[in-house]
């Protein structure tokens, strides 16, 4: 089968680990309590910063958000080897920017990942992700964000939303939480 996976806060914990690189860059401390209560997907609001001051903010940490210690979610790695090691087909498509595509591959890789070149997609916006999914005839594909799986639930492919604070409100797709679930979830599909 063929298997797709979006990476930020699908695969890797990127929001968490960038609150805490916020944190120390802002000199605060603040709770993860406050973290697990933003119900959007920038994370700026509770340290202070306007959408401008924030969106500065992340372009100026951007590499240290990326490329430091940012954890996978647990499970996430033994749950894409054990397909890989399987005989499926893994695909990574990620809406990194170009510049920082091939670092993210190597990053991924070196994450314990099992990665195959041809099969990393980065570099594109959010929209133009749905049409490498199509092209790619994914039997499966697991995202964070509303707007890619919505704009693909009349494809084939089924759709697994990575369960996030951001995305409570949005209904109508087998929702995974714990990545140590995921064999079963797709055994029951």
């Amino acid at each position: 089968m063929r298997f797709g996976f979006d990476i930020d806060d699908t695969l890797i914990n990127l929001r968490e680990h960038a609150f805490h690189v916020y944190n120390k860059k802002l000199n605060t401390n603040l709770d993860l309590t406050v973290f697990n209560n933003i119900n959007r997907v920038e994370i700026h609001e509770p340290f202070g910063l306007s959408d401008e001051e924030g969106n500065e903010m992340w372009k100026n940490t951007l590499e240290e958000i990326y490329f430091t210690d940012c954890p996978p979610f647990p499970g996430a790695v033994k749950a894409i080897q054990k397909l890989h090691n399987d005989g499926h087909d893994i695909y990574y498509i990620t809406a990194r920017p170009k510049e920082h595509g091939e670092a993210t591959r190597d990053w991924v890789k070196n994450q314990g990942f099992p990665v195959e070149n041809d099969q990393f997609f980065y570099g594109m916006k959010d929209d133009e992700k749905v049409h490498i999914i199509q092209d790619l005839k994914l039997d499966y594909y697991v995202d964070d964000k509303p707007a890619i799986l919505d704009t693909l639930k009349n494809e084939k492919t089924k759709l697994l939303m990575k369960d996030q604070p951001y995305n409570q409100h949005v209904k109508g797709f087998t929702r995974m939480i714990d990545w140590n679930d995921f064999q079963s979830i797709i055994t029951q599909e």
